[in-house]
């Protein structure tokens, strides 16, 4: 029987009391893969959370791409911003529905450490190289479960792991927390890039789905307000959490604007065609010389196929590792520069 200190006897008291019942309790998880010891202070979600903000994958998010590729400004978002706005609006949506907000934050924290450089035009290019296929989801779960700490994985909570693998549109997680990020994803990558394309000089606001504004309001912050009070409304005291028919129907639609005059343009197409090349040189240049693998890579082909530990290794890349890269396997440099000189650099 787990022991534990007055603090996390407290903590589980006021989930007990103040949580629905609908939420998911820290004190029944499913648990992890590997049993080990609990902490005295910290629920198993709690645990999670720190595990995700400690760890190389997630540290390497500032420097990923999340729509603009190496923007000039400091305004711009990062995967690392992106998944920070979806873990607050996660949290928002879990506190108003008294859903268990450590476990939303651990999730929301969590589901994009896979991610490739380039954002979605990376994750593109090595779908289509894998033979097996590459789904960012999917990796983020790999990520967690194989690659961090050297190859042990962070033994995360069931609850996490769903949450993680099933936050896209397409998934169906397991509890309410885990559909609470899936809809804060939507709901952050969608407001947030309106607001970088808008920097960027690519959109005006006037020219946003004038039926959409007139459901969701003129801003960022009116958006995501109404967007988490719709769910307020629609899910409280339901086994459910869902969007209102006329806000979900509005998102929507500003996500297929997003995708038309954004996501999918020529300019984007441009820079996507420069990723997929460089990308697939790399991919190809590696399956042919294995072993210049970093070692940690080299040590997982004992247990995995090539395609795959491609897959991790590029998939793991910044934006600005991914060039450095590239640039010195196929660019030609001064005599007597070394690899050397590079990471000193």
């Amino acid at each position: 029987m787990e022991k534990y200190s007055s603090a996390k006897r407290r903590t589980y008291e006021i989930e007990k009391q103040f949580l629905s019942p609908y939420a998911q309790f820290s004190k029944k998880s499913r648990g992890r893969e590997r049993q080990e010891e609990a902490c005295d202070l910290r629920t198993d979600f709690q645990r999670d959370r720190d595990r995700i903000i400690y760890s190389k994958a997630f540290l390497r998010l500032k420097n990923k791409t999340q729509v603009f590729f190496s923007p000039e400004g400091d305004h711009f978002r990062t995967r690392m911003t992106h998944t920070i706005d979806v873990s607050q609006i996660a949290r928002s949506i879990a506190r108003s529905l008294a859903l268990n907000e450590d476990l939303a934050e651990a999730i929301a924290l969590g589901h994009d450490l896979g991610h490739t450089p380039f954002g979605h035009a990376g994750e593109r290019v090595l779908d289509s190289l894998s033979p097996q296929g590459f789904a960012h989801n999917e990796q983020s779960l790999r990520v967690v479960d194989v690659l961090e700490k050297d190859g042990k994985g962070l033994n995360l909570t069931y609850e996490v792991r769903d949450g993680i693998l099933n936050h896209k549109k397409s998934g169906n997680p397991v509890t309410l927390e885990g559909k609470a990020v899936s809809l804060a994803d939507r709901i952050a990558y969608v407001n947030h890039d309106i607001e970088d394309a808008i920097r960027a000089g690519l959109l005006k606001e006037n020219e946003l789905p004038k039926d959409a504004i007139r459901v969701l309001g003129n801003s960022s912050r009116e958006r995501i307000n109404t967007m988490i009070t719709s769910i307020y409304a629609t899910s409280e005291g339901k086994n459910t959490v869902a969007l209102g028919e006329e806000e979900a129907e509005a998102l929507e639609n500003l996500r297929s604007f997003m995708f038309e005059k954004v996501y999918i343009t020529d300019l984007s197409r441009k820079e996507e065609d420069r990723a997929r090349r460089m990308i697939y040189a790399m991919f190809d240049y590696f399956s042919k010389n294995k072993d210049k693998l970093p070692p940690f890579y080299l040590s997982l082909l004992e247990r995995f196929p090539l395609e795959q530990v491609l897959c991790d290794y590029l998939s793991s890349m910044t934006d600005k590792f991914a060039v450095a890269v590239f640039d010195n396997i196929f660019i030609p440099h001064s005599w007597g520069l070394n690899s050397r000189d590079l990471e000193e650099n």
